[in-house]
């Protein structure tokens, strides 16, 4: 094949031209081009999803407690529905105020601690930090981190994950129970 010859006004012009193109492209994962999709999440039994809710949520959630005014603080269903099936995680209410702390935030009802005892000496406990196969670090009450070796069992290590529950409906979750949760939530005025 010939060389070809390009000026710099030819790569600029390529350039322009590339750049023309790509500006028009929709990136991968858009939705298909034409008017915006209104999604209606709020499709459920709200019967249906009270009884999943007193089944499966009712032990440690109470919509005359907790979850009370539920559906007045979160009034669009999508966000209500992606908040309590991601376990109090929705990003912001209505408002811009944060509806519940993260994970291993400042210390409060979801923050996920641990009690570590070592093979001598007192248990240490505190909020937890990382966990992986060789070490555990623990987030004292003042502030330090303290890290323990992993051998095997030692040391003897209890979790204290609020959220292990909402972790471990997530697989069993079916769309017809979201629907009708969310459905059944949005009732919570």
């Amino acid at each position: 094949m010939p060389a070809i010859d390009l000026t710099a006004d030819d790569v600029t012009a390529v350039a322009i031209y590339v750049h023309s193109v790509l500006a028009t492209a929709r990136a991968q994962g858009a939705p298909p081009p034409g008017p915006p999709v209104s999604l209606n999440v709020l499709v459920g039994d709200a019967a249906a999803g009270e009884a999943y809710f007193n089944a499966k949520c009712g032990s440690c959630h109470s919509t005359a407690g907790d979850l009370q005014g539920i559906a007045s603080r979160v009034p669009d269903p999508m966000q209500l529905q992606n908040l309590w099936v991601g376990g109090g995680r929705g990003g912001t209410a209505a408002g811009g105020r944060g509806v519940e702390p993260e994970d291993n935030g400042p210390p409060g009802r979801r923050t996920v601690t641990a009690s570590v005892t070592p093979a001598t000496g007192p248990p240490v406990r505190g909020r937890l930090d990382r966990i992986d196969d060789f070490t555990v670090t623990l987030i004292l009450a003042d502030g330090t981190r303290r890290t323990f070796r992993r051998v095997g069992d030692v040391p003897t290590i209890q979790i204290n994950d609020p959220l292990a529950v909402h972790r471990t409906l997530l697989s069993t979750y079916t769309d017809s129970d979201m629907h009708n949760v969310t459905a059944f939530l949005m009732t919570v005025k």
